[in-house]
């Protein structure tokens, strides 16, 4: 049977005691390659904030695990036919319009290492990290007004990188010479090369212990299972019908300010769900492109299927399903035309294709709001990079570069969460190592007062991170919804945007979101403000005591308290809040008067109608 090939193999019974043991052992081989990398790699982006994802996959090039996102192998078996493979090879691989929708941007290494049992190919391992520097215009290879891919940086097509054990010294000092980090690079690949090795190592024991037909089977069923979830118990919850939406990127480096939309048409019939992204618009002149129809939409279809989890009939129900190739099967997708967002043609720009990607995760939510009726969480923090560049004390050069979380969006049953991150297992990084590797002061870390959006259950709060700078020096930033909130749903509010300001002890200065080198003098300080979550429900039918409680702990003020949720409080010498009954009823009353409208089931807060007006700067609460 053909590689690449989707067409599910005739029915092999397995017994439901080897299911399980394989596939605990595919999740253990995942998570052990994992704790490898992050043991043995070098660079602050994969050692501390954990930015790589591993994959493992059949020889049909189908995901197996659902643990967390990845690559895929797709287009290593394009130029690479499988039987013209050798153990002990490694193919290497970036380039974002030559890996069948993959790889997303060039700081996106992807190693490749196949498994064999009896001299053929019956699996992959995969790994990818953002890499701190692959060349470019900007340290970092993120330049936010890049207009072409030859701006960002080193493009590797698939390559075989090791040759039966043997690497390809000539391209690795390719690599190596156009990276500024080339000490660090070099330490980062060997790490995901090895560690995906030793988890070939531990598949090929799998196939060995009980044999390539029932280990097959197993695979099957695995992917069988995740399609009849979601074709069995969440797609039932949509009726079917059409449903349609819209979401926005609001900014790309280029043409600020403007709207770049991005369109969604759902049809839902039957075990069934076809995404239709006609009417997304043209390709930017910047650099927040994102090149997903490839594989028949294979990696954007497995990116945002997971949204459909909220459907589950409990938290706990949700938490419990993995996203794995099976879903691709209750999935087709309608891509444009060449030339829009999410269609765009080479050689147009893709570093802050973050902004993209994550929109259609926005995309996929909010049109499934309007078929719930809001029984669909508010939207969620947003992927933003910041950093730093420049000489440090001991005249060597420097690069800090860090992902920051923010708030999850209010649900029905609960809050949001407060500082996580959209990438799993993803962390900041601690002010120790911050302070001990870079001429950076980290002056504060704590939640951001207020930036969750109000609501029946409140928007997770985002973070607020100061930094002083040591030496003169240079701040890199690729941030979205830097005007545009997260969305609140079903009568919740929009969370407040994200924000740079430089020198926030003197006269600060905003900075936008696309930042490619902002100069900053010793001992000035740059303040970063995260995204925090949509709100979900009317804020006014949020429980006083809980509003009451989140005063006390500092998550929400006292001013957002009486004029987002209409409370009233009292707060004691020992900075404990209690909500006044009698006069929270009628402050509650007076607001639900003054309403001219019913709450939307969207509210995509003040920075949308700003833009729509023409105002280009961002949306910042000043109360």
């Amino acid at each position: 049977m053909d590689m690449m090939t989707t067409t599910t193999s005739a029915k092999v019974a397995v017994d439901p005691i080897v299911l399980q043991i394989v596939e605990g052992t595919l999740n253990s081989i995942e998570a052990e390659i994992e704790y490898a990398i992050e043991r043995t790699a070098r660079s602050p982006m994969i050692r501390e904030a954990h930015d790589y994802r591993v994959g493992l996959f059949d020889r049909r090039c189908r995901k197996l695990t659902g643990r967390s996102y990845s690559a895929m192998p797709n287009a290593v078996v394009r130029d690479f036919p499988p039987e013209t493979m050798r153990p002990g090879d490694v193919f290497l691989m970036n380039d974002t319009y030559l890996t069948e929708g993959s790889i997303g941007h060039l700081p996106d290494l992807c190693s490749t290492v196949p498994v064999f049992h009896d001299g053929e190919v019956v699996a992959f391992i995969q790994a990818f990290g953002h890499h701190d520097d692959i060349g470019g215009r900007v340290p970092g290879s993120m330049p936010g007004t890049a207009t072409s891919v030859f701006e960002e940086g080193l493009a590797v097509p698939p390559i075989k990188f090791y040759d039966q054990g043997v690497r390809n010294e000539a391209a690795f000092t390719i690599i190596k010479r156009n990276t500024r980090v080339p000490e660090m690079l070099a330490a980062d690949l060997d790490s995901e090369m090895q560690a995906c090795l030793m988890g070939a190592r531990r598949m090929a024991e799998l196939f060995e212990r009980f044999g390539r037909e029932t280990v097959e089977a197993c695979f099957q069923a695995i992917l069988d299972k995740c399609r009849d979830i979601f074709a069995d118990e969440l797609l039932p919850k949509i009726a079917d019908g059409e449903y349609a939406w819209e979401d926005f990127v609001e900014h790309d480096g280029l043409t600020d300010p403007k709207l770049h939309k991005l369109a969604l048409k759902m049809i839902k019939r039957g075990r069934k769900i076809t995404l239709d992204f006609t009417g997304t618009d043209p390709q930017s002149a910047g650099p927040i492109n994102w090149p997903a129809d490839y594989a028949d939409g294979a990696f954007l279809i497995k990116w945002i299927a997971p949204i459909l989890r909220n459907l589950a009939d409990t938290p706990e129900r949700a938490a419990e399903i993995d996203v794995n190739e099976g879903v691709c099967e209750v999935f087709d997708v309608i891509f444009p035309p060449k030339g829009t967002l999410i269609t765009p043609e080479w050689p147009a720009p893709t570093n802050a294709r973050s902004f993209v990607l994550l929109r259609c995760l926005g995309l996929l939510a909010g049109t499934v709001a309007q078929a719930v009726d809001g029984r669909i969480p508010a939207d969620q923090e947003t992927i933003r990079y910041t950093g730093f560049f420049g000489i440090g004390r001991d005249g060597t050069p420097f690069l800090s570069r860090e992902v920051l979380g923010g708030g999850s969006g209010g649900r029905w049953y609960a809050d949001g969460n407060d500082a996580i991150h959209i990438v799993p297992d993803s962390r900041n990084q601690p002010a120790e190592f911050t302070e001990t590797r870079f001429p950076l002061l980290v002056e504060k870390l704590a939640l951001r007062v207020d930036s969750g959006g109000a609501g029946y259950r409140r928007g997770g709060l985002g973070y607020e991170k100061h930094y002083r700078a040591l030496v003169d020096c240079r701040t890199i930033v690729t941030a979205d919804r830097v005007r545009l909130g997260c969305y609140g749903v079903n009568g919740g509010a929009a969370g407040q945007p994200f924000c740079v300001t430089v020198d926030a002890e003197g006269e600060a200065r905003a900075l936008g979101g696309l930042v490619d080198g902002e100069p900053v003098k010793a001992g000035q300080v740059v303040r970063v403000v995260t995204t925090g979550g949509g709100g979900w429900g009317d804020p006014l039918l949020r429980e006083p005591e809980l509003v009451a409680r989140d005063v006390t702990e500092g998550r929400v003020s006292p001013d957002a308290a009486r004029h987002d949720y209409g409370v009233v409080l009292t707060i004691g010498t020992d900075g404990v809040a209690i909500p006044d009954t009698n006069a929270t009823a009628a402050l509650r009353d007076e607001i639900r008067l003054r309403r001219a409208a019913p709450l939307s089931m969207i509210d995509r807060g003040p920075g949308f109608q700003a833009i729509l007006r023409g105002e280009g700067k961002p949306w910042i609460r000043t109360s």
